[in-house]
């Protein structure tokens, strides 16, 4: 327990290092950033075409005012504070809420809460200073009234200035619009790029399209506030006169009217804030994002003792954090592609012993990934075949339950009743192959329990595999499937009931090794037919289902939200594997390929599965060319292309040698296919 606590805090302490001196490099960069930006706000709010020179003049004189160099260093916090939240609100998996609801409950999360009324309060202290540098009639709160009665020895009243107020709570506004933003399109999203480039070209590439987007996220932004001040304008208005004693100007015409707001300068002046706003956000979010995502070099073997928990397997097998997690498998994929060197090391005997130490927990990591990912999937597609559609049971099952102990005891109350006698069409072979462990065993058991999974005792089957009387064996249009209507909730429950939820379920006696009847349990049945009844009836209220229906599309996105880090295990693996073929010396990947290849094949014919799925769109959705990354919504068609060539890079390396490899029989019918370039 020690040990494991101590490789915990070594992993989070490595963690820190990394994203410590890169949240730190990208502060540093947007504090370099900012005087620029402050210097282009001013030329651009002070804009005279006609007197060029004198424009340029006292844009650059403004530059060394007191009142500017404030502003810079209130700006310079802010900054920092909108770094700080992008390195505490960062994530490698994309959050998909799979409905409104869930959509509802993310937005008043209270670490929500406090990110929106944060990123308000730094909006209001930017506009602050965007109405300060802009200076005119948007410099001061209050100012003297224009029209004052009253004689030379009285002083004249003080009065709002509504154009300052009107700046300052747009700002707020903005700051909120951006925290929604910013949580609604996933923007605390880490997307790794794809091609590797140099820092500076990845920021180049990206300002124009950070300019634009900002342009017309300033221009929506004030449009929207000019809705809402136009109905609500009144209120802060009114508590500022009542709470600081000011009057109204009478001379001025009040900003939520339709002549107030339609003031050319007025607009422009909001629209440049909110575009100096967003700009100085956006160069500091796309910053850290370029700083987080580099790649970054594990060493494979320690050089000191002292380095063994910083070295790539140990990492690996550690269960880090997920950016951590990321960057090594980044590091993996690059190490089996462009360095031979270091796959000598990953290829290397330990000394003294001669045991492939870095080998076994490279592929054992990738192996449970791969696992655990077609466990998952399987689960999905089981849990698809139960929701809306009615499950069968053979006659014999009545007689001889073939389930397992686990689902024996749930079904020893109630059994689904007969509805046909058709024989069974054959087994597919994702029946056979979906009873693969799911976890890995060490390397030295890899390649002789390779019988076992195929073994066809119900005892062998894991949670998530698939039932031999899932309609989803076979044939997707099979004979057994009966459809029902939507339902609102899938519970464990529902699993086992197959009739109309407002009839009464059959119950069966099931007899126990002593032959004792078990007696129904009619309060459990009366509850279940009232929850059912319950269901009914919330699942025909068109509101309620509004806020509780679930978008397939979503769903689908939330279950490989994830798969980036797999898609890199495949490559990874793959490219050791071909490697290997000249540059194992040892043999040590030859112990494990029969386990490999099982998973590989196994992984993509659950794959293949899924996309036959009467939900699953084939054709990957159009990506927008938006500030956000939405990369996460095509992972799904990127791990069934990266599958299908890792298998292939595999295949065209080794060619008839794997024939002599043991597997399946219907693993070995597709390696054909794959040795053919029939695939």
């Amino acid at each position: 327990m020690g040990e494991c606590a101590g490789m915990f805090h070594s992993t989070r302490e490595r963690l820190n290092n990394i994203l410590g001196w890169r949240a730190a490099a990208s502060i540093a960069w947007s504090l370099l950033l900012l005087p620029l930006c402050v210097a282009v706000f001013i030329s651009i709010s002070s804009i005279d075409l006609f007197h060029p020179i004198q424009w340029i003049t006292s844009s650059f004189n403004d530059l060394y005012t007191s009142y500017v160099v404030f502003c810079i260093l209130l700006m310079s916090v802010v900054i920092v504070v909108i770094n700080i939240f992008s390195v505490e609100f960062h994530t490698v998996v994309p959050s998909i809420p799979c409905s409104r609801l869930a959509l509802i409950s993310k937005i008043i999360h209270p670490q929500q809460v406090i990110h929106s009324v944060a990123h308000a309060v730094m909006g209001m202290l930017v506009a602050w200073c965007a109405a300060v540098m802009t200076k005119g009639k948007f410099l001061f709160l209050s100012v003297p009234c224009t029209a004052t009665e009253s004689t030379a020895d009285v002083d004249p009243y003080m009065c709002l200035n509504e154009y300052h107020l009107f700046l300052l709570l747009l700002g707020a506004f903005m700051g909120y619009s951006y925290s929604l933003r910013y949580l609604v399109n996933n923007l605390n999203y880490l997307p790794f790029p794809v091609i590797q480039q140099y820092k500076y070209l990845r920021f180049r590439r990206s300002l124009p399209l950070l300019v634009k987007h900002s342009c017309v996220e300033s221009l929506y932004m004030v449009r929207n506030f000019c809705a809402a001040y136009y109905l609500f304008g009144y209120i802060p208005r009114a508590w500022m006169i009542t709470t600081m004693n000011l009057q109204i100007d009478s001379k001025l015409p009040l900003l939520d009217t339709v002549s107030g707001l339609l003031d050319f300068s007025l607009l422009y002046h909001s629209w440049l804030c909110g575009l100096f706003l967003l700009m100085s956000w956006y160069i500091a979010w796309l910053l850290f994002r370029i700083f987080a995502t580099e790649a970054h070099h594990f060493p494979v073997q320690p050089t000191f003792a002292e380095e063994a928990d910083q070295c790539l397997p140990k990492i690996l097998s550690s269960n880090p954090p997920s950016l951590l997690k990321f960057l090594a498998l980044q590091d993996l994929m690059f190490l089996s592609q462009y360095s031979s060197v270091r796959r000598q090391e990953v290829f290397s005997l330990s000394q003294p012993g001669g045991h492939p130490h870095n080998w076994t927990s490279i592929s054992r990591e990738c192996l449970n990934l791969l696992n655990d990912l077609t466990q998952k999937l399987l689960i999905h597609q089981d849990a698809a075949a139960a929701n809306g559609r009615l499950k069968q049971q053979p006659v014999s099952d009545l007689g001889q339950p073939s389930s397992p102990p686990v689902a024996a005891a749930e079904e020893n109350l109630f059994q689904t009743p007969r509805f046909s006698t058709v024989p069974r069409t054959n087994i597919s072979s994702l029946v056979k192959s979906s009873r693969l462990p799911f976890k890995t065993s060490p390397a030295t058991d890899l390649g002789s329990s390779l019988g076992s999974p195929f073994n066809p005792s119900p005892l062998s089957r894991k949670p998530g595999t698939l039932e031999l009387s899932s309609p989803w064996h076979g044939s997707v249009q099979s004979p057994h499937i009966m459809r029902r209507g939507p339902k609102l909730w899938t519970s464990g429950s529902d699993l086992q009931w197959t009739g109309s939820p407002h009839e009464p379920h059959p119950t069966v006696a099931i007899t126990k090794g002593t032959n004792e009847a078990v007696q129904p349990q009619f309060i459990y049945t009366w509850l279940q037919k009232k929850k059912e009844q319950l269901k009914s009836f919330l699942s025909r209220r068109v509101l309620i289902m509004y806020f509780f229906n679930k978008h397939p599309e979503a769903s689908i996105q939330a279950l490989f939200s994830d798969t980036q880090m797999h898609i890199w295990a495949l490559e990874g693996l793959s490219h050791l594997v071909a490697a290997s073929f000249t540059e194992d010396k040892y043999g040590v990947v030859q112990t494990t390929l029969p386990a490999i290849l099982n998973t590989l094949l196994t992984l993509q014919e659950v794959v293949d599965k899924h996309f036959k799925l009467p939900y699953v769109s084939s054709k990957p959705p159009r990506i927008s060319g938006s500030l956000a990354d939405t990369s996460y919504k095509t992972l799904r068609f990127a791990l069934r292309a990266s599958l299908k060539t890792a298998i292939y890079r595999i295949t065209a390396t080794f060619g008839e040698h794997l024939n002599a490899v043991q597997v399946s029989s219907e693993h070995k019918k597709r390696l054909q296919q794959f040795l053919e370039f029939k695939e």
